[in-house]
């Protein structure tokens, strides 16, 4: 074993390695105060300031993060937004985000200058790992060259690897230390040191093959998912057509006890991973010559929803004489998922867009999200608004976007006018349009 190596995991199992945690978003800060809490001292880095000022204050930013756990944190984790001190840090592990192009093509301009920034500072014998999604090839492709360019030899005196991010904000059922992890280094030794490391925070460490193994094991997890869902909200169409209930036909299926896994339909995908993932796979599939037409169907379909939610809408106002230009709308639920605050790629904000694209008078209510922040496409100055008996009573229909827990659904059923369902919220009624 080289010396780096030897130096690093005896660190490493001494608790005596220095954890820096690059980005401090949904993935970051649940991962650095694990470290923390297993007795690593914790160095936060980012670009946004007041982030780091709410970790200094020991406030929350994150709904299902709480600031006890921030405040039980407060000797081993600090954060800051010099990436000088990089070079304190025996680990540096970035968790940043990949989108899409204006043209659905991966932007890595956050990892590239993540690790522009990180570079100038790193020193022999630290490991650096990527967490975002991306597609295979990038740690090889965008994270080695710079490294190498500073004289360090990969596997030697320097460690790379690749260990996706596998969150679910929100799930009570899993947290960071419970959800197995995988791990590819670029060569062997990387491995082991960054299985070491992870391992003394994670419960089951799956190691692969290499980088490139981790990377698309991620995009298969997150594409499995893309397109299970494409393909239930087709059958939401046919069924539809056909007058049945999705949802009971899918529940009847998931009592099957061995090959059938129930996904369910809704107004689209939204969230960091299922709307950007497949792209990064299509893209890179192309360099070989490959068209991943499965995928792209998939992501076609999912993106058609937002504008079958405003149909269904259209249609039942029109069978009640009115039209949809004019028409007060409540939309209910912002965020991409239940119970958070994410708004990342949340299909609502695209139904929200159609409706004043048609002239519809547009508000919303999430318990989760009190303003309507800015998005890469748009800007809308809107508050939730409070669910009231008198208020639902005022708006020609309700719209269920995002099923929160946090919603009552029998104030809603019981007042409202019109309900457009896209999740199964409720039960078929004279008031209850499935869409």
């Amino acid at each position: 074993m080289a010396g780096h190596e030897k130096e690093f995991l005896d660190k490493v199992n001494s608790r005596k390695a220095i954890v820096g945690v690059v980005g401090l978003g949904y993935v970051g800060l649940p991962l650095a105060l694990s470290f923390a809490e297993a007795g690593y001292q914790v160095l936060g880095l980012d670009v946004d300031e007041e982030k780091v000022r709410k970790i200094g204050r020991r406030e929350s930013y994150i709904g299902h993060i709480s600031a006890a756990r921030l405040k039980e944190t407060a000797i081993h984790f600090s954060a800051t937004t010099d990436f000088r001190l990089a070079e304190e840090a025996d680990a540096l592990i970035i968790c940043v985000p990949t989108p899409l192009t204006r043209h659905q093509d991966p932007d890595l301009s956050f990892v590239a200058g993540t690790v522009a920034a990180l570079v100038p500072y790193l020193k022999k014998g630290q490991l650096l790992s990527l967490e975002s999604t991306t597609y295979p090839g990038t740690t090889q492709e965008v994270l080695r060259p710079p490294l190498e360019g500073r004289g360090f030899t990969i596997g030697e005196d320097f460690f790379l690897v690749y260990s996706p991010e596998r969150e679910d904000p929100a799930n009570p059922d899993f947290q960071t230390q419970t959800i197995p992890k995988v791990l590819g280094g670029v060569t062997p030794a990387c491995a082991r040191v960054g299985l070491a490391l992870y391992g003394q925070v994670v419960a089951k460490m799956v190691p692969v093959s290499s980088a490139e193994a981790a990377e698309l094991t991620k995009l298969l997890e997150n594409i499995y998912r893309a397109v299970n869902i494409g393909l239930v909200n087709e059958l939401k169409l046919v069924a539809d057509g056909m007058g049945l209930d999705i949802h009971e036909v899918i529940n009847a299926a998931a009592t099957k006890p061995f090959g059938f896994t129930p996904f369910y339909p809704g107004p689209g995908i939204g969230g960091h991973c299922i709307p950007i993932d497949p792209f990064y796979l299509t893209w890179k599939a192309r360099a070989y010559g490959i068209h991943t037409r499965f995928i792209e169907l998939a992501g076609e379909i999912n993106s058609s929803m937002p504008r079958h939610v405003v149909d269904k809408l259209a249609g039942a106002l029109n069978e009640r004489g009115l039209p949809l230009k004019g028409a007060k709308i409540l939309l209910l639920g912002m965020a991409y998922k239940k119970n958070v605050e994410d708004m990342r790629e949340s299909p609502s904000l695209e139904v929200l867009r159609l409706l004043a694209e048609a002239g519809a008078d547009v508000q919303y209510s999430d318990p989760h999200v009190p303003a309507l922040p800015r998005t890469r496409r748009a800007t809308y100055d809107l508050r939730s608004t409070p669910l009231r008996p008198e208020t639902l009573a005022s708006f020609d229909a309700a719209v269920m976007l995002t099923d929160h827990r946090a919603f009552d659904h029998e104030l809603i059923l019981r007042h409202s006018r019109l309900i457009i369902d896209t999740r199964g919220a409720f039960p078929q009624g004279p008031t209850v349009v499935k869409a």
